[in-house]
């Protein structure tokens, strides 16, 4: 293959998988504040990871946060997300890096919000996708947050690596992540400029890899909602 024809095929991946990422609703035919989502991930997915994003009507998408610059937080931080029956996966935040996406992930965490929820799409070789309230790829918070990324105005130096934490969103929504988060499982570096990449996995990707595992047959939103992976808990540690 000629170096024109790697270029096209590369960036029809990128399209396609984007698309995959783009948002998780139940409107296939709009695009929702949510990630990555499709009625039938494995028929349709679109976004965080599928064919055909699903996607809210306008009128569900929450209100944009009201949070003041003074208010975001800077530095470096870390969590841990305690999944059930998998063990701990330790995440370090940058703060520095995207300001608004780190704030949202930890009040959200430090207010409960994760508590109960799940991992409810998983795909191989891609990523798993947690954080939706209605565990299906459709919901999240009651705000939406900007999107820390270049092709929204925002610089952004973290890539789209194997073990990277970054915000689903919907696909042709600049601003419309939420809760929902994902976790890289392999490189995905045509995710840079498009998503708000917040901070990496330290400790614990042999959990990442174990949901992927258990879950890969499901290539997508994991529909029988009694079976998917449980958050018991998001800490905040600094």
């Amino acid at each position: 293959m000629n170096k024109l024809g790697k270029v096209i095929l590369s960036a029809a991946l990128s399209i396609m998988m984007a698309a995959t990422l783009a948002a998780c609703s139940s409107d296939t035919n709009t695009i929702n504040a949510s990630t990555t989502s499709s009625t039938s991930e494995k028929d349709n997915t679109d976004d965080e990871s599928g064919n055909k994003s699903d996607s809210v009507n306008d009128e569900n998408v929450p209100e944009e946060s009201s949070v003041k610059d003074s208010d975001y937080l800077s530095g470096i931080h870390h969590a841990e997300i305690v999944v059930e029956n998998y063990g701990t996966i330790y995440v370090e935040l940058d703060a520095d890096n995207t300001p608004i996406t780190v704030t949202n992930f930890v009040d959200l965490a430090n207010s409960g919000f994760y508590d109960g929820l799940t991992f409810m799409r998983v795909m191989e070789g891609f990523m798993i996708q947690g954080g939706d309230p209605n565990r299906d790829c459709t919901g999240g918070s009651d705000t939406t947050i900007k999107g820390e990324f270049a092709n929204n105005g925002v610089a952004n130096n973290i890539s789209h690596k194997r073990g990277t934490i970054s915000m689903a969103r919907a696909g042709y929504s600049m601003d419309s992540a939420s809760s929902q988060f994902f976790i890289c499982n392999a490189d995905a570096e045509f995710l840079d400029g498009d998503y708000a990449a917040f901070g990496t996995v330290t400790d614990g990707m042999d959990v990442v890899d174990a949901i992927t595992a258990d879950f890969a047959a499901w290539n997508g939103v994991i529909a029988n909602k009694d079976i998917q992976p449980v958050i018991t808990t998001i800490k905040i540690v600094d």
